[in-house]
């Protein structure tokens, strides 16, 4: 800690307003929508004869892109990449290193470490205007707390390990779930194991015999969403986590921020959370009981056949907001839920199914709950090994033994 210093970020940090040369006919346009927690979401090309007037700076690889606006929404990515491609909006930072002090990655991560976040919410409330919004005389007037080089490194290293069996997993759980989805089809769209039997005519076209059309009202128990009075809304645990909609759904299992003690509709653990307010047609599974607000309704196999019912409504709702009115403030009700129709085969191919794709959903939820553990590990390092609180080596060893 003797060789650790205290530093504004502006003798630290530039922020960059270079103009791109716009020398191809297609470029990748970056709004601040286009980046969330760390990543790019957009790799698209554009001819640049329709890009926005706002469509103006260039990046380069190690740079920090960064938001102005609403910082807590975690709009900020790190350019890991070759980007000479790619064109962003005057709406984002371009922050890099003016100097070799501090390694951008460094940088990156005590940006967008919560305490840093929570105060630029803040700064970016105080001041006046249509949104919380910030500048780089914001940024530059933040003080770190830096180590030697050499330290630096080694905390980089610690995070990204992290970081990366994180990415790893969600890798494995985003491919075991295209393993079933793709069987789902094989089976009950192209129903390729089932074409040398019979086949008759139904509703929803040529289906194997012995197979019907049903729906969800015969299949599944649907329960819809009420929401309790804000009065028994909390954030200290009390009481059950509660949804109201798709505000913190995860990839496959929702992140619990908001509590309630007053338990009107209640999900259990393992019921198939469905958006009926736009955007209509989200999908998440309870990963523990919960209460659900007006915007979700929860579903659960009357049979216990919910790996089938589950991607059965990933089908069904394959088009965002395809139910509903067609506009931005779609719904839908319970009648339309149980009105929707499905190919249900026999029990015999249901248990088929259940039991090949049930393993795939038990290893997602065990690798789900891995990142979970990974990023509490994470969340709890980062400002300690940034304010240099807690010793770098033996940290090192306790995350080597994690991994």
């Amino acid at each position: 800690m003797s060789e650790w210093k205290q530093i504004s970020l502006g003798n630290l940090v530039e922020s960059i307003s270079k103009r791109h040369a716009f020398n191809k006919d297609r470029l990748i346009f970056l709004n601040t929508s286009d980046i969330f927690n760390g990543k790019v979401l957009n790799n698209e090309y554009t001819d640049i004869n329709t890009l926005p007037g706002q469509a103006k700076k260039s990046i380069q690889k190690n740079d920090i892109l960064f938001s102005e606006i609403r910082p807590a929404n975690r709009r900020f990515a790190y350019i890991d990449f070759e980007s000479e491609d790619y064109v962003v909006s005057t709406k984002l930072m371009v922050l890099r290193p003016k100097n070799n002090d501090i390694l951008p990655k460094y940088l990156y991560y005590f940006l967008t470490s919560e305490e840093s976040l929570r105060h630029l919410q803040e700064v970016a409330e105080s001041r006046s205007g249509t949104f919380p919004q910030i500048t780089f005389s914001e940024v530059k007037e933040m003080v770190i707390n830096l180590p030697p080089l050499k330290e630096q490194q080694r905390i980089v290293e610690v995070i990204d390990s992290l970081t990366e069996k994180i990415e790893l997993n969600l890798k494995i759980n985003k491919t075991l779930e295209e393993m079933a989805m793709t069987l789902y089809k094989h089976w009950f769209v192209d129903f390729g194991p089932f074409q040398d039997g019979e086949f008759v005519e139904s509703e929803l076209g040529m289906i194997p015999k012995g197979w019907e059309v049903s729906s969800l009202k015969e299949f599944a128990n649907i329960l819809m969403g009420q929401s309790p009075k804000s009065e028994f809304y909390n954030q200290e645990r009390k009481g059950l986590p509660f949804h109201q909609g798709v505000k913190d759904f995860g990839v496959r299992f929702p992140v619990h921020t908001v509590y309630c003690t007053q338990e009107l509709r209640i999900a259990n653990k393992g019921d198939i959370l469905l958006s009926v307010r736009a955007p209509v047609g989200r999908i998440n599974i309870a990963n523990n009981k919960l209460v659900i607000g007006r915007g979700l309704s929860a579903l659960h196999s009357k049979s216990g056949h919910n790996s089938f019912l589950l991607y059965t409504l990933k089908r069904i709702f394959a088009f965002e907001d395809q139910y509903g009115s067609g506009t931005v403030f779609n719904s839908i009700n319970k009648k339309d839920i149980e009105q929707l129709k499905f190919i249900q085969p026999p029990q015999e191919v249901l248990d088929n199914f259940e039991n090949h794709v049930s393993k795939f959903d038990a290893l997602i939820e065990g690798n789900t709950k891995e990142i979970e553990e990974l990023q509490e590990l994470r969340d709890y390092l980062l400002p300690r090994l940034l304010s240099g609180e807690i010793d770098l080596s033996q940290t090192e060893k306790q995350v080597e033994e994690v991994l």
